[in-house]
């Protein structure tokens, strides 16, 4: 069983990851994190003796996860890396919508606002797309595309998510995610087709 501090711990990374998508990086105070989390003022700094930048690092860390959750369930119920694709994306799609277009990938907002300041949560970004370049290379590979190619794969689709995400915020609409699950799951189905012909 989690401690009481280990709870205020998470209530204050989930804040922080959702205040993110809301207000961005900068936009986010921690009088604000501790308010939303109902938790103590000094709390933050008991938890994260380096302040913002430490909790900011926490909130991509969850993000990451909470991402790297959603790969590996659409894998276990999809059939293929090309369904796997979509239905990541439909999933998405339906959090940004839910949201009103509120909700998107805090990791892409971290990235831009603060991937210049601080090395540290540059690399906690970069950590986290890479981690959800690794598994996407393991369906392509699974789907008999070779491991160099999957990888260049994978990071395409990735970024593609990412980008749609973004201007799907922007329209205030998921047809540019709609437009891309199509997209990205021909593409890894035309790669596949094309892998099983050369060989």
């Amino acid at each position: 069983m989690a401690s009481k501090g280990d709870l205020t711990k998470a209530r204050l990374t989930e804040s922080m990851l959702e205040l993110i998508q809301t207000s961005g990086y900068s936009g986010t105070g921690l009088n604000a994190v501790t308010d939303h989390a109902a938790a103590p003022k000094g709390s933050i700094y008991f938890h994260f003796p380096d302040g913002k930048e430490g909790l900011g690092v926490a909130a991509v860390e969850l993000a990451t996860t909470q991402f790297e959750t959603l790969i590996a369930e659409a894998a276990e119920s999809a059939d293929g890396a090309a369904a796997t694709a979509r239905v990541v994306i439909e999933a998405l799609a339906d959090i940004v919508s839910e949201s009103d277009f509120r909700l998107g990938c805090p990791v892409s907002v971290v990235a831009l606002e603060m991937g210049a300041e601080s090395e540290r949560i540059r690399q906690a970004c970069a950590t986290a797309f890479t981690s959800w370049i690794t598994p996407t290379a393991a369906l392509l590979e699974a789907g008999g595309i070779g491991a160099e190619e999957a990888r260049t794969l994978a990071t395409v689709v990735v970024s593609t998510i990412e980008g749609a995400v973004i201007v799907s915020r922007a329209m205030r609409s998921v047809q540019p995610l709609i437009a891309a699950a199509d997209v990205v799951a021909t593409l890894i189905e035309q790669r596949i087709q094309a892998e099983g012909i050369t060989r």
